[in-house]
């Protein structure tokens, strides 16, 4: 059997003995399994196994296809590959796709003895047919027809030895040995011929573990290109399998990260209707994105699609605490309120609020940022951005837009102190009896 899918059902993750986790049972596996003879193994997911293959006709994380037309140049050029991923950190489960190691029967006709001894190619060509099997008619019985075939006995295809010693008749009545006329003998040949627009391929796939999937192609293309020199010509190499879902994910998340932020920064102006408030709560933005880079750091994760998506919701998510903040600064503001001390009070007062958004952000995610079950791959990159993401933003919010408030209020001090607002009292100003209430009322 050349090859084959071992699906293996796990048994509930608290019952497991020697492994915490899907990683860890994997090089379990693989240590028990490596010492077997003639066998390559690669570890996946069986649906992801079934769309690699489909989209791309890879069924690992990375594949390198070499395309040319010799076979030999081929497998010797994918043999130099196979050593250069060797040498990359993160690569596993390297395998060269089998092409050879197919029995042939090989029987090649020497010329200059057919036409000593006389006996027609055709005659020689016949016999060596009939090793396989020889159309020469066929048999009705009524509607039913079978086809009729000559094909010489068990004992005459055994081996090339007995082949060569099977007799072709002469025209001069002589019986001359198959092996005087022909050479017999069995060779290696193409067990598999792969083609893909129009050319011969071989492919070398490997699986990627303990690091990010976009650095480890990149590192290997820029070795492989540096150590595998390709024959001039019709050869060429590409790269294929999972990795080609990051690239056209990344691809679509630069048209939909530019869109997300517009719409966001959009829906801020039209809550405030001034540039400037916008733009302090927006910068909550950025400081949610360091706190998800930590937080990706800190639990040793790569950054993926999914990490990349909690990166685009976190976006969303970061902005409430500064809105809170900042809404509550303008209401004091419009009551008068000196700057400095709006800003203080909205960092005291609005502390309860912050931390509540926070928490109700953390706590639903938290499950999914140590879940194990199915889809926790997926699952894990994208809660942890989001946590540390709105934590980060909550510790940026309450210290360092304090800050920003500060510094961007002044050039921009007339454009806070709307129309309508009524200015504070001077210190040490009376006031006039019975008026305490209107001018209550007017605030």
């Amino acid at each position: 059997m050349e090859l084959t899918d071992t699906f293996i059902t796990f048994k509930p993750r608290h019952r497991w003995k020697r492994a915490v986790t899907q990683d860890e049972l994997t090089a379990l596996v693989e240590r028990e399994l490596r010492n077997h003879l003639g066998q390559r193994l690669a570890f996946t997911q069986p649906i992801e196994m079934r769309m690699n293959e489909m989209i791309s006709g890879v069924k690992s994380d990375v594949g390198v296809k070499i395309y040319g037309d010799d076979f030999a140049v081929l497998v010797a050029k994918a043999k130099e590959v196979e050593a250069v991923l060797k040498s990359v950190p993160g690569s596993a489960d390297i395998n060269v796709e089998q092409v050879t190691g197919q029995p042939v029967l090989q029987v090649k006709v020497k010329q200059y003895e057919i036409a000593r001894y006389g006996v027609p190619a055709q005659a020689v060509l016949d016999l060596v047919e009939c090793i396989g099997s020889k159309p020469v008619g066929e048999v009705v019985e009524g509607q039913y027809r079978f086809p009729l075939a000559l094909r010489l006995p068990d004992a005459h295809r055994a081996d090339p030895e007995a082949i060569g010693k099977m007799l072709v008749a002469a025209p001069s009545g002589e019986r001359i040995p198959l092996s005087r006329l022909a050479t017999v003998e069995l060779t290696e040949g193409p067990s598999t011929i792969t083609r893909e627009w129009g050319q011969r391929r071989i492919t070398v796939t490997c699986n990627v573990r303990g690091r990010d999937l976009g650095g480890f192609v990149a590192e290997a293309r820029r070795r492989v290109a540096e150590d595998v020199r390709l024959p001039p010509g019709r050869y060429h190499v590409a790269w294929g399998g999972q990795f080609e879902h990051l690239q056209r994910a990344n691809a679509r998340l630069l048209v939909v990260v530019p869109v997300a932020f517009v719409l966001i920064f959009g829906l801020l102006y039209l809550t405030y209707g001034s540039v400037l408030d916008a733009l302090r709560v927006f910068t909550g933005v950025p400081f949610a994105w360091v706190g998800g880079i930590v937080a990706l750091w800190l639990r040793d994760m790569p950054f993926s699609v999914s990490a990349a998506v909690g990166f685009v919701a976190l976006s969303g998510v970061a902005v409430m605490d500064d809105m809170i903040l900042v809404s509550y600064v303008r209401q004091l503001r419009a009551r008068g309120v000196p700057l400095d001390e709006a800003v203080r009070q909205a960092a005291t007062t609005r502390l309860r609020p912050v931390l509540m958004t926070t928490l109700v952000a953390c706590l639903g995610f938290l499950p999914m940022a140590f879940g194990t079950g199915v889809g926790a791959e997926v699952q894990r990159p994208l809660a942890t951005v989001v946590i540390g993401g709105v934590i980060g933003a909550m510790v940026m919010s309450l210290l360092v837009l304090r800050v920003l408030y500060s510094v961007f209020q002044m050039p921009f001090r007339g454009r806070s102190d709307r129309p309508g607002a009524v200015a504070p009292e001077p210190a040490g100003e009376p006031v006039p009896a019975g008026g305490s209430t209107l001018q209550e009322a007017v605030r």
